[in-house]
């Protein structure tokens, strides 16, 4: 099995995607020749040419605009956002539009077919407008999915079952791990699930759930944690919208213990729905409170980056603290 990183998975999948059905197009910012800012669209337009992969003007509303109207015709759209941190703009589209296009119309028309992706997170240097991670924005709109891999071979995937998918699909891709992350990934087609999260590692003493870049630190944080003698079970959600509230109930029945990180600001980010939703299923099961690990309450620094964002150490000393209640 060959080795890709996390930008060659992607482009890999998009590649395959595209070759089998002339419907998937990919547009967006630079995606054409220059192969987008971090080349995971390269070789596309000279592969399939200028009208299935092409650059669009510099406006995020345009883009997703013209993405619904290209879906609701039966196209499908693979629509590029080049920075999360640039999807607001395009924020009144995605849910007032591409969210409720099948609602409005009694399923007489719809965008399914329309998948975005979107680099986010920090990690790279990139200040305030480079490093968001607007998730939790969007988990409040119904109508869409919200998927965020881990590494190359989920990233290939998932985002080959985001572009097939009935429903319109966000791709967030951990854009830290673009070149860093690197692992086997089969060549053919394959698809996983959207809305199932996958338990890494099973333990007895204590769940830590994340998603995307934070499994990374999440794997270092458990292994100091062992040393102590601490048994962590270890579950990427992978899926914001739907998520598994299931797999992770069954985990923090065993447990008794949830310990919840992302790179997003504590308040109003995604870890207080699931600690409000295990709370209700698993309260007399729990042995101590559901602790978040997330980045601060301010907008993110340049200089500060490495204090601002939940590592590895942090992530630790919440498993410390949820065990020694």
């Amino acid at each position: 099995m060959p080795k890709m990183n996390m930008l060659q998975a992607i482009n890999n999948a998009l590649d395959i995607a595209m070759a089998e059905d002339d419907k998937v197009l990919c547009f967006g910012e630079d995606v054409g020749v220059f192969g987008g800012v971090f080349r995971a669209t390269s070789n596309l337009q000279e592969k399939y040419g200028r009208d299935r992969c092409f650059n669009t003007p510099l406006v995020e509303q345009g883009i997703i605009g013209f993405a619904n109207g290209l879906a609701a015709q039966g196209s499908v759209p693979v629509a590029e956002i080049q920075f999360a941190d640039y999807i607001f703009p395009a924020f009144d589209q995605i849910v007032n539009e591409t969210a409720k296009f099948r609602f409005r119309s009694g399923d007489l028309f719809n965008v399914g077919g329309l998948t975005i992706r979107t680099p986010y997170g920090g990690g790279i240097s990139g200040g305030l407008y480079h490093s968001q991670s607007p998730e939790a924005y969007f988990a409040h709109t119904p109508g869409l999915k919200i998927v965020v891999p881990r590494n190359p071979y989920q990233a290939k995937g998932l985002l080959l079952s985001a572009i097939r998918d009935p429903d319109p699909v966000i791709f967030f891709e951990p854009k830290r791990l673009y070149r860093a992350s690197v692992g086997e990934v089969p060549e053919e087609d394959f698809q996983l699930p959207i809305g199932e999260a996958e338990v890494i590692k099973e333990g007895s003493d204590i769940t830590v759930l994340g998603w995307g870049a934070q499994m990374e630190l999440i794997d270092r944080a458990v292994e100091l944690a062992e040393k102590e003698g601490i048994s962590c079970e270890v579950i990427d959600l992978r899926s914001i919208l739907p998520w598994d509230e299931d797999s992770v109930v069954e985990s923090v029945l065993k447990t008794g213990r949830l310990v919840i990180t992302h790179e997003a600001p504590r308040t109003g980010g995604f870890a207080g729905e699931i600690a409000a939703t295990i709370q209700e299923r698993c309260f007399l099961y729990l042995e101590s409170p559901i602790e978040r690990v997330t980045g601060l309450d301010t907008p993110f620094p340049l200089t500060l980056e490495k204090e601002y964002m939940p590592d590895h150490l942090k992530i630790f000393e919440a498993i410390k603290a949820s065990v020694a209640f």
